[in-house]
């Protein structure tokens, strides 16, 4: 009975995490929240699961084995090129700032709690941490501008593994003794049996997978029991050792020439988010609600400080000599909620540091949860007012992500570049990627919707989809993966010459029935993109005949049917409005346009003395076109 409870217990909180993930990524928050919400509702508000009781002895080996998945799959993507790639700002946030931020809060802990020295910088180094699952959930909301969005997002992916070493570090040289030469000495050998057991794993790893001795079936699984191994032999060897030598063996592998770990990466992923689902309601349902509440005021003084000392001074010292302007760096500033690494080293920290009595141990905890809790509760509530208040918002997500790269795709993402828009395209064709990529455009060379998308794919700002790949499927597939993030109306699909019409009136007229094929796609099929009447036989025909993208101001005296008289042959491709949003002309899209907007076309050259077939290739540039398009699609059937 005891142990059906049990694992009823286990499979219920399992369900609740990841009802809580699917929550947080339908509302579009941090998941963080909803997790710890749920371990102290369960936990020691209604008293329905204690972890101490119901896990016994394998509590603490759980927590242990989590925590150190969750750091290897954090230093896996550690590339000390990406460090240097993304500018001085993002350097200086993630060595100086991170500096700053634990001496302050350090400080700040020290003098309010009366905590030893050791766990005052312990607790520093833990909060100096945001990271990828909190930053980018706030940004996708509030829509800064560029300059923001980037260094914050950069700052969360890089600073999260250098800030779980700084956190291991610290713990490795307290449990070493703290002071005193045989102290320097232990941490020394801590640091040394770390450092030859993660890279001799890093090596073996290495040399396994690039030799291909483990099949492609066995890596993942293989990997997780050899990191898990690892971890365990440089405890058993080095007593606390092990979180540090897994840390080491990521870091090393992330840098390793030419070691594949896209693969790794996904599965690490998905099984970090499992354990983080569960860890964290485990966490959370350990908490004291009486520790929490005795900290009081002065664990609000210390949120305040994180926010408004340590925060603002972190990116003012960082961002001296750069061109950020006033507003970016008080938005930026504001923006810094804590994450995954605070709250699941601490709660282990907490429970191996107990033994050595150190003072202010107790405070860990719940100190982590209020920094946590209240600047992501905090900065996510005020985050769009503040942005507002800053004029430092964008207007809208007007980046479009095209999905395809035949020659009509690039045209377009050329006009929308060359209009002030972002624009990826993004598709699995090396050689059309390669030739966008060379004019200029951003790229995305792989599947839109594989996980390696999910992870590499930036689409802070984006918020419109051109479905324009010769694979049919591929573009419904697409459709249905974005449609969440970018909203049905904001997805468009482009026309091809043997394409049905959306309203199937043919079969209607001929009074034929659709079969539940048909009735599917239609359901997930989106707008024609640039209307029902335009297809990519009429695009590439007019950019065969040297058509041009052309801008043209509607006014009061010069309505849009004045402009569709005056040019008899074009197709309107999009609008930017009096705001700056980009409005894309479909088959749903009205006919009035208001004054002031700027129109963009796709307009033939009257001096052009070619005759302009509609649909099918009748010239040799049009042939051309047509080779490359079919390129694409052989790459798409394979």
């Amino acid at each position: 009975m005891l142990t059906l409870d049990l694992a009823l217990i286990l499979s219920g909180i399992l369900a609740l995490g990841i009802g809580a993930q699917w929550l947080s990524w339908y509302l579009k928050q941090p998941s963080i929240l909803l997790l710890l919400l749920i371990g102290i509702v369960i936990g020691p508000v209604f008293g329905f699961f204690d972890p101490d009781q119901a896990l016994g002895d394998l509590l603490f080996p759980f927590i242990s084995l989590g925590v150190a998945v969750i750091l290897f799959e954090g230093s896996l993507t550690l590339e000390f090129h990406e460090v240097k790639s993304h500018g001085r700002v993002v350097q200086l946030l993630v060595s100086v700032g991170v500096l700053i931020t634990i001496t302050i809060v350090s400080l700040v802990a020290y003098f309010l709690f009366e905590m030893d020295p050791k766990i005052a910088i312990l607790f520093g180094a833990l909060v100096c941490v945001t990271g990828p699952t909190v930053i980018v959930p706030i940004l996708r909301s509030v829509r800064p501008n560029k300059n923001i969005s980037n260094i914050l997002r950069w700052e969360g992916i890089i600073i999260d593994p250098i800030g779980a070493i700084a956190v291991v570090l610290v713990y490795e040289y307290i449990i070493s003794g703290g002071s005193g030469d045989h102290a320097l000495l232990v941490f020394g050998e801590i640091l040394l049996i770390s450092s030859v057991i993660g890279m001799i794993g890093a090596y073996v790893l290495a040399v396994l997978f690039k030799k291909h001795l483990i099949p492609e079936y066995l890596r993942n699984v293989f990997a997780l029991a050899f990191v898990l191994l690892l971890f365990s032999i440089s405890n058993h060897i080095e007593h606390e050792s092990g979180l540090l030598t897994v840390t080491i063996m990521g870091v090393a592998l992330a840098n390793w020439p030419k070691f594949e770990k896209d693969d790794l990466l996904d599965f690490k992923e998905s099984l970090s988010l499992l354990l983080i689902s569960v860890l964290f309601i485990v966490l959370a349902a350990r908490l004291d609600l009486e520790s929490l509440l005795s900290i009081g005021i002065p664990s609000l003084i210390l949120l305040a400080v994180v926010m408004f000392v340590a925060r603002p001074i972190s990116v003012w010292a960082s961002s001296i000599g750069s061109k950020l302007k006033l507003n970016e760096k008080l938005m930026i500033s504001w923006i810094g909620p804590r994450g995954i690494v605070a709250a699941a080293i601490s709660s282990l920290f907490a429970i191996k540091l107990e033994e050595y009595n150190l003072a202010g141990t107790e405070y860990l905890v719940p100190l982590v949860f209020v920094i946590i809790i209240g600047t992501v509760l905090i900065q996510s509530l005020g985050a769009k007012p503040i942005g507002n208040l800053l004029n430092v918002r964008e207007a809208s997500d007007n980046g479009v992500l095209i999905i395809g790269s035949n020659p009509v795709a690039l045209k377009v993402a050329q006009s929308l570049r060359d209009s002030g828009f972002d624009v990826i395209m993004a598709h699995n064709n090396y050689t059309n990627i390669s030739r966008a990529r060379m004019e200029g455009v951003k790229t995305y060379f792989g599947n839109p919707v594989s996980d390696h998308a999910d992870r590499n794919l930036d689409l802070i700002g984006f918020g419109h989809l051109f479905a324009m790949s010769m694979d049919r499927e591929l573009n419904t597939l697409c459709e249905i993966n974005y449609r969440h993030d970018f909203g049905k109306k904001n997805i468009y699909r482009l026309k091809f010459n043997d394409d049905r019409s959306k309203n199937n009136g043919k079969n209607k007229q001929n009074g034929e029935k659709k079969n539940s094929r048909q009735e599917r796609t239609d359901y997930w099929q989106s707008a024609w993109l640039f209307g029902e009447e335009v297809n990519y036989g009429k695009l590439a025909s007019m950019i065969a005949n040297n058509a041009k993208i052309k801008t043209t101001n509607i006014t009061d005296n010069y309505s849009y049917e004045q402009y569709r008289a005056d040019n008899k042959n074009h197709i309107a491709l999009f609008m930017i409005d009096k705001s700056g949003s980009l409005q894309v002309f479909s088959s749903e899209t009205g006919k009035n346009i208001d004054s002031g907007t700027k129109i963009i076309a796709l307009v033939h050259d009257p001096d052009n003395k070619k005759n302009i077939p509609n649909d099918n290739p009748a010239n040799k540039g049009q042939k051309k076109l047509k080779t490359l398009a079919d390129k694409e699609k052989s790459i798409d059937d394979d």
